[in-house]
């Protein structure tokens, strides 16, 4: 059933408590022969039961009540009001006029009566906006002042934090490349795992028009391989070596040749061997990581 506004704000004034009792009897006696309009008082009862919930009851001390009695007058016996009597006013001279048309007041009661409704609708809504944006932020910043059923529920989230995996170093292999015992001409140096190499410049000295190149000697091999040539900076890095095998890397001879300059132009060593050398392990592999407890 579609209701009036009227009615509406019946309702709402009716959960609320401000209508007088005339108005109170009037919407008792539509409840009990509309169901449909009881479920909306019901429904304002609810809506505004979240008021009643964040307000708590406060016992007012007991000089707050004698503040009162003394403010109405009744701290101590009153003397009667006695006022000044007015002196009686001139006579005034007798007028003819028309009888006046009775004025309906009906209308005016019914206006006044729907604009003090619909102030007190406006007040209600104002309260409620209030009282939500209270329950909000304390539902925020304060949720034990709440009652329980309006706390927020404690969510729990579960975090895994993975230990990020640090890969363990690998085997260093290093060779003195030099010539018999002296001094030695270069480095090479080996990693274990992903076969890089580095070659060390440290006693050679560069002749014009001429290019030292890397050799890869091993049984395992017909012939020498080349490695590449070493370049005219202190370090040379290259990757060379990821296509061997562990073995043959680990116990190979490596030497060097001098060259045209940019290398052997036929792939095959052309010029004197001046410095040669074996690998020997110089830093061992990190230990195997135990299992982790249960």
């Amino acid at each position: 059933m579609a209701y009036s506004e009227d009615h509406i704000a019946l309702a709402a004034e009716y959960a609320l408590g401000t209508l007088d009792a005339d108005e109170r009897a009037q919407v008792e006696t539509m409840m009990s022969v509309d169901k449909d309009f009881t479920a909306m008082v019901e429904a304002w009862q609810q809506k505004l039961g979240v008021l009643n919930q964040m307000v708590g009851s406060i016992e007012p001390r007991p000089e707050v009540w004698d503040k009162i009695k003394t403010a109405i007058g009744h701290s101590e016996p009153q003397s009667p009001l006695v006022l000044p009597e007015a002196p009686p006013p001139p006579p005034a001279a007798p007028e003819v006029s028309e009888p006046a048309a009775p004025v309906d007041s009906s209308n005016v009661i019914r206006l006044s009566a729907q604009a003090r409704r619909w102030r007190n609708i406006a007040t209600l809504t104002t309260a409620m906006a209030a009282a939500l944006v209270a329950m909000i932020a304390t539902q925020l910043y304060q949720p034990d002042l709440l009652p329980d059923g309006l706390r927020p529920k404690v969510r729990t989230r579960v975090v895994e934090v993975k230990t990020p995996v640090v890969p363990a170093p690998s085997a260093q292999y290093v060779a003195l490349l030099q010539k018999d015992s002296g001094s030695p001409a270069f480095i090479l140096t080996v990693d274990g795992t992903t076969k890089n190499f580095t070659v060390r410049r440290v006693g050679a000295t560069p002749e014009p028009g001429k290019s030292y190149e890397l050799w890869l000697v091993s049984d395992k091999l017909q012939r020498p391989r080349s490695l590449g040539v070493i370049g005219g900076n202190d370090f040379t890095m290259r990757p060379a070596l990821a296509s061997y095998d562990t073995d043959t890397v680990n116990k190979a001879t490596y030497a060097v040749t001098v060259e045209p300059e940019g290398g052997s132009p036929t792939g095959v060593a052309t010029g004197p061997i001046v410095f040669t050398g074996k690998l020997i392990e110089s830093v061992p592999p990190a230990p195997a990581a135990p299992p982790p407890a249960r």
